[in-house]
């Protein structure tokens, strides 16, 4: 296939670099792009559109990965991308993982303003609330996606969401939903329990079951889950702002159970209780 433009042979290309740098937060918020790699994510990407403006802006591509996907370069150049045929090596250098796929793309930011989430009652929402590790918050992101969740919501004591880990965890679907980033907390739980949604904190010391919860039919409204730091959850201040605190119960031997786990469980169960005709009564029981 031939190159849409010239091969780029050296590392050292001012192209190369600018591409190399966003894998830093700095750079990132500075020049409002980031870095998705691999098929799925360059595909989702190329697919995607934010404030009427194409999402992909530039695709380096190893010759082999181009004739391997072709169709997904070819999406690419369709929604205006320009396209590099680059040596192994560049895409090694652009690249954040082990072992690249061949496939990096530069995207513009996509974040949603926090007042338009709200405009559009949303009916399940993931609230990340000082959530540190970019893979647990792509993963959770992947999570609320598809469970059918509205948005996620990161406020500004969270990772950065364009982080390359948080980009690749989420597998995809940060293009598929609305996020809002940088938003404080006491700010997005009262602009939430202001749009009619129920805001209930995940953790694991709660006084309140969540199978309790949902046999008493009180899941099946809008409702936002917030999810706390990997290592000490939430803070006394952060759950006090909510309607109420609620632990997934652990039925067996296990000591607790990691964030993105969690998330899971709670937005699924809010999924199936809104779902539901006459409510449901337990998805963690056997």
């Amino acid at each position: 296939m031939p190159p849409a433009t010239p091969e780029l042979i050296s590392p050292r290309s001012p192209r190369v670099a600018a591409a190399r740098r966003l894998a830093k937060r700095n750079f990132r918020g500075k020049e409002r792009l980031f870095l998705a790699e691999g098929p799925q994510a360059v595909r989702e990407a190329a697919g995607h559109r934010a404030q009427g403006a194409a999402t992909l802006v530039e695709l380096f591509a190893t010759l082999e990965a181009a004739e391997r996907y072709a169709d997904i370069v070819g999406e690419a150049r369709d929604a205006g991308a320009r396209v590099h045929l680059a040596a192994e090596q560049v895409i090694a250098d652009i690249s954040t993982t082990v072992t690249p796929q061949g496939l990096v793309g530069v995207c513009r930011f996509l974040d949603t303003p926090f007042e338009e989430v709200l405009a559009a009652r949303p009916r399940l929402v993931a609230l990340l609330a000082n959530v540190r590790d970019p893979g647990n918050a792509g993963t959770v992101l992947r999570c609320a996606d598809a469970a059918g969740a509205e948005a996620v919501v990161l406020t500004d004591a969270s990772v950065d969401v364009y982080n390359p880990k948080a980009v690749r965890a989420s597998v995809g679907s940060l293009f598929h939903l609305p996020v809002a980033v940088g938003v404080p907390v006491e700010q997005a739980v009262e602009g939430l329990r202001a749009a009619g949604v129920r805001v209930l904190a995940a953790d694991g010391a709660g006084d309140r079951d969540l199978d309790d919860e949902l046999d008493k039919g009180t899941m099946g409204g809008p409702t936002a889950w917030v999810f706390g730091n990997e290592a000490w959850g939430l803070p006394e201040e952060t759950r006090a702002l909510t309607d109420a605190v609620v632990r997934v119960p652990i039925h067996g031997k296990a000591e607790s159970l990691n964030l993105a786990t969690a998330a899971a469980v709670c937005l699924y169960a809010s999924a199936r209780a809104q779902r539901a005709a006459g409510g449901c009564r337990s998805v963690t029981g056997n």
